[in-house]
């Protein structure tokens, strides 16, 4: 079955101890409206839980809100842990209070966009799909 025959399956997640969800609900919700099949993991997910759960729920890309600051950690070990369940194929969005000088680093680390707050959420949908049809 192709994309085009089934909705594309996000998974939102809030790695950490951020206890912030308002702008990933936000984005859960606009990204649901916007035709997507949208997972939330609610608050403080740990990087192996939100593995798990991309890998169980057989998502097509995992989206990582961060207010923490803490991104950069967050994301490498969320990256770590779904290659150690060989489901490093999974593309990754990261999106909250991120710096601009962290942009490049994120990409390096290979996290596929990142938006930041204040995006609207058909940038998110758009980007999601066309990176999905592409791959």
């Amino acid at each position: 079955m192709t994309t085009e025959e089934r909705k594309i399956r996000v998974l939102v997640a809030k790695p950490g101890l951020d206890g912030h969800d308002r702008g990933a609900r936000v984005v859960a919700y606009g990204l649901r409206d916007a035709g997507l099949e949208v997972i939330y993991t609610g608050l403080r997910q740990t990087p192996e839980q939100i593995a798990t759960v991309a890998v169980q729920e057989d998502v097509d890309m995992v989206g990582l809100s961060v207010l923490s600051g803490a991104h950069l950690a967050l994301t490498r070990k969320v990256i770590e842990k779904l290659r150690a369940q060989e489901a490093d194929d999974i593309p990754i969005l990261v999106g909250g209070l991120i710096p601009e000088d962290d942009k490049p680093t994120l990409k390096e680390m290979g996290v596929a966009e990142v938006f930041t707050a204040g995006t609207p959420i058909s940038t998110i949908a758009s980007f999601i799909r066309s990176h999905v049809a592409g791959e």
